[in-house]
């Protein structure tokens, strides 16, 4: 699961916050996230379909030669449930996962409850990566990766 990459200000953007694209160390952010997950294998590449999250997935996805398939379930405000759903929903596949902040902060309290993470190491930075252990559908461990 990928938290998207440097944005911008959201306050100092005009126009539909879906459309804000990254920012010049945002597209370095992505590239190097390409180069980060470059020998981990992947089936798909999931995305909320704001411009920022898909973006930040884009050059992977080219390595790969990979859609990126954009999904309401991974866009802000979607929570941590429909994350959780779209794993369950792919159990046993290799998914690379772009969303926001909120779903990201969300999804790490529900592992901590869970007892799978301890919140002092429950960071969401933007770029930053959870490598996330799955066992028929449920998380199983979380290991995290800074943003490149």
């Amino acid at each position: 699961m990928v938290r998207h990459a440097k944005a911008g200000d959201r306050d100092a953007w005009e126009g539909d916050d879906r459309q804000r694209p990254l920012t010049k160390s945002g597209w370095r952010q992505a590239d190097a996230l390409a180069e980060s997950l470059q020998k981990e294998p992947i089936d798909k590449i999931l995305s909320s379909p704001y411009v920022r999250c898909v973006q930040t997935v884009e050059p992977l996805a080219r390595k790969r030669n990979l859609a990126v398939e954009p999904t309401p379930d991974l866009q802000e405000g979607a929570g941590a449930g429909r994350t959780l759903s779209l794993i369950k929903q792919h159990s046993g596949k290799q998914l690379v996962l772009c969303t926001h902040g909120d779903v990201v902060e969300e999804l790490l309290e529900r592992l901590i409850a869970m007892g799978i993470l301890p919140r002092a190491r429950a960071n969401a930075e933007k770029g930053s990566t959870w490598v996330l252990e799955e066992k028929g559908g449920t998380i199983t461990g979380a290991k995290y990766q800074p943003a490149p």
